[in-house]
């Protein structure tokens, strides 16, 4: 038996879409009747407290994200049940779609261009090619490796840090913290991809800002489109304000709905977008989790399953 359990989503169209797409295998929302002893697998969005009660014979956690780190922060969630991720190229394009707008926007100095349409004011400043360009992509999953793809397409020369040393062909990498140093000294556009750990928490912040390179006009610039723990809010202020950074394409916040009071609506340079810039689609995340469960009950192991360790 399949349950879905979803929050601030269509749960019932999730019912029926996998209703459909499994026949027989029985799937059940919350609020029906059924035995929760009888529970396979559980599929999840923003799970509530009890979520997990009850479900003493669950062979895997199916997550609607493609983030996990407030799932696993469930002070219920079972420790010794495999939790399966959202991996999807839907989902991918999406995500690089929005990275290779803000990298584009800040390569093509969109800030000093503003400005100067504000003031009226011609001044015929040239951005620098997009391979005298450095984007830096911190995480290299696979949201992270599909960026680096796109925006190596498009020439930008392109380098990487994760936590493990990753082989991307065209891209510089780095790896651990004894890389993160020289990966930021060769920056111009910082890019987050990273999933959000205790390692990554508050990553964002104004000693990172400093140790960018100042090559771009008006300083370098960020991009973060994972998660609002990655970032310190009052340091991306304060180094806009300074002119420690340049600019900040933001998605993601410590608390959302971005609150009206927040400096950073009105932070010199700061474009907000409001978590969206990519959104699990529903035909193909029932078709992905589908695939999965019929597979795991045919006797074939899980993919994508989360490492509890590391938190991804």
């Amino acid at each position: 038996m399949l349950l879905l359990h979803l929050s601030d989503v269509d749960e019932a169209n999730w019912a029926r879409k996998f209703r459909e797409a499994l026949g027989d295998y029985p799937v059940v929302r919350r609020g029906d009747d059924f035995d929760p002893k009888a529970v396979r697998y559980i599929f999840v969005w923003k799970p509530k407290p009890d979520a997990f009660d009850g479900l003493d014979n669950l062979k895997a956690v199916l997550s609607l994200g493609a983030g996990v780190d407030a799932l696993l922060r469930h002070p219920r969630l079972p420790r010794d049940v495999p939790v399966v991720r959202f991996v999807d190229e839907d989902l991918s394009q999406k995500m690089t779609d929005y990275v290779v707008a803000q990298v584009a926007m800040h390569h093509r100095l969109h800030s000093r261009y503003a400005a100067d349409q504000k003031a009226r004011r011609w001044v015929q400043l040239y951005p620098p090619a997009a391979h005298e360009t450095s984007v830096g992509i911190m995480g290299m999953g696979v949201l992270g490796q599909h960026a680096a793809e796109r925006l190596k397409a498009l020439g930008y020369s392109l380098r990487s840090w994760s936590r493990t040393p990753k082989d991307v062909e065209g891209v510089e990498g780095f790896a651990g913290e004894e890389g993160f140093g020289p990966f930021l000294a060769g920056t111009d556009i910082l890019v987050n991809l990273l999933p959000l750990t205790p390692e990554t928490q508050g990553i964002l912040n104004y000693e990172t800002f400093a140790r960018l390179r100042r090559k771009l006009d008006g300083g370098p610039a960020i991009v973060n489109a994972a998660r609002g723990g990655h970032q310190k809010e009052d340091d991306i202020v304060r180094a806009l304000e300074d002119g420690t950074l340049g600019a900040a394409s933001l998605d993601v916040f410590q608390v959302e709905p971005l609150p009206t009071e927040s400096p950073l609506w009105t932070a010199p340079n700061c474009y907000i977008t409001p978590h969206i810039a990519a959104i699990s689609n529903e035909q193909t995340g029932v078709r992905y989790f589908s695939r999965i469960l019929l597979d795991h009950e045919a006797g074939k192991p899980l993919v994508n399953v989360v490492d509890m360790a590391r938190g991804y």
